[in-house]
């Protein structure tokens, strides 16, 4: 999952949404712009999935606080905080919830097969 998904080509939300599939990864897009990116409509942060392994963040700390509830309660098993996006109150809460939490770079984590 990727929280602040973008149909902008320049923005590194949507070269991650492009390279997960690439990559053969199943994404959904969150977001607040409207369009689709990697063939996957851009939704609002309205339906809980129940079968995430990572949420990938693109959105700074002020605006991930209006995320916190929907993204504890989606219960991914990964919560990586791409470059930018660092927050150590989510980084713990993350944490004390069950959940793996990393500060890297998805692209990063892509090209060198560590994702």
């Amino acid at each position: 999952m990727i929280i602040g998904a973008t149909p902008n080509i320049d923005r590194y939300a949507h070269k991650a949404a492009t390279r997960l599939v690439y990559t053969g990864h199943k994404i959904v897009n969150i977001g607040i712009k409207k369009g689709e990116v990697a063939g996957k409509v851009i939704e609002k942060a309205d339906k809980i999935y129940d079968d995430v392994h990572t949420i990938t963040l693109y959105i700074g700390p002020q605006i991930q606080k209006e995320y916190y509830d929907y993204i504890l309660q989606t219960k991914p098993k990964r919560l990586i905080f791409n470059p930018g996006a660092e927050n150590s109150e989510l980084y713990k809460l993350a944490e004390e919830n069950g959940i793996e939490a990393t500060n890297a770079c998805t692209l990063v984590l892509l090209a060198s097969n560590q994702f």
